[in-house]
């Protein structure tokens, strides 16, 4: 491949060119009328396969209905038809249930800006059908936590795993906890950091100061504003390979509001994400035809922006979920490589600090009394050597 490209189109097959395609065009009858071959011996199963992997299938269902006959089957389209408006009652209830979690805490006098679920398909879509959301997710300030995790207890809410801990290292280990509640089916995920651990972000008084305000949806439901919103989407996209064409409809959908180019830029730098933006600016113009501002074509001229952009085409070409294992040998070993590949220098030897840090797995090879768990501090490398010695994990 031309070290000059990022798309190698030798690893994609026709099914997946034809749904990049789709997506990236308002006009698939033109877009038919042009390239007839694009649509000649497709797998139609594959290709719905493909359209629910990545989430993209009630984006799709409004353009294919508008096609003409004989374009694609009809069962194609009668399908697409049935998941659309199962997905437009599921997005129906979430925002329902958004509003009132939205309600309870503004009632309690707790900030919360709402990152994902409805809010996120409106701002960027102007509809809550055509985008998929399968959970609320919303962040906090880290003072006001306990007091959010409560309400939702009281609320019907229930946690779903309670993660092990050691030395407070939740706080930036970790970014959010999941909530069940059983009654109305719905997963709530509380943060109190956009990202995990070894991020840098800006805090929550920042987030707020930019904040919006869904007019649509409800006067209590606040969501980041459109940079911080570039910055989270991309971290998140980049943190999980791209493997969901969704996340980069979602950068391009934000890319057509215009974000400022210099603001947007100035943020992806002071924080490190200056490649991993580049990567999602290359990612969604090559396969989405996203149009990209000016004041942001240097961050995809980045010798690493183009680098970790090819390194991802390695999970656009396949239907892998990275956070469901077991993976495929082969895309554990990638991913082994890519994950640390994505992080800015600073954040690389945060990375490897983070492991002289205690872990909860060193309170269980040699039980201490609380008082004494600085010496895990101490004991950590031997610990850790043990468990490697035993066949175990961190």
């Amino acid at each position: 491949m031309d070290e000059r490209n990022v798309i190698d189109h030798g690893i994609l097959s026709k099914e997946l060119l034809l749904l990049l395609a789709l997506l990236a065009t308002d006009k698939v009858d033109e877009m038919a009328d042009r390239q007839p071959e694009m649509f000649a011996d497709i797998d139609w199963k594959e290709f719905m396969r493909l359209a629910m992997h990545h989430r993209v299938y009630p984006f799709l269902y409004p353009k294919l209905s508008r096609m003409a006959e004989g374009r694609i089957p009809s069962g194609l389209v009668q399908w697409l038809k049935q998941e659309y408006c199962n997905n437009t009652v599921r997005m129906l209830h979430l925002s329902g249930e958004m509003g009132r979690v939205a309600d309870v805490l503004a009632d309690a006098g707790i900030p919360a800006l709402f990152l994902k679920g409805p809010v996120l398909a409106q701002a960027l879509y102007g509809d809550i059908s055509l985008r998929t959301s399968r959970d609320l997710d919303f962040i906090v300030p880290l003072d006001k936590l306990a007091e959010a995790e409560a309400l939702l207890v009281r609320h019907g809410y229930a946690e779903e795993v309670e993660f092990e801990t050691i030395l407070g290292d939740w706080k930036w280990r970790q970014h959010h906890r999941t909530y069940n509640h059983p009654d109305v089916n719905i997963k709530a995920e509380i943060h109190w950091r956009l990202n995990p651990a070894p991020s840098r972000e800006p805090g929550f008084g920042e987030l707020w100061e930019r904040k919006r305000t869904s007019d649509a949806l409800g006067s209590n439901i606040h969501y980041l504003g459109a940079e911080d919103l570039f910055l989270f989407l991309a971290a998140h996209g980049a943190r999980h390979g791209w493997s969901r064409l969704r996340w980069l409809l979602d950068i391009k959908q934000l890319l057509l509001q215009r974000p400022d180019g210099g603001t947007l830029t100035r943020l992806l730098y002071h924080y490190g994400y200056d490649d991993v933006g580049g990567q999602a600016l290359l990612l969604a113009a090559e396969l989405l035809k996203a149009p990209v501002d000016p004041g942001l074509s240097r961050l995809m001229e980045r010798p690493k922006a183009r680098r970790l952009a090819r390194l991802a085409m390695f999970y656009v070409g396949r239907m892998v979920n990275l956070h469901n294992p077991p993976l495929p040998p082969i895309v554990e070993r990638h991913y082994r490589y890519y994950q640390p590949a994505i992080l800015s220098r600073g954040q690389q030897l945060l990375y490897a600090l983070g492991f002289l840090y205690p872990y909860a797995a060193d309170a269980k090879t040699l039980p201490l009394p609380r008082p004494l768990h600085f010496l895990y501090f101490v004991l950590r490398p031997f610990l850790w050597t043990w468990r490697k010695v035993l066949g175990e994990g961190k």
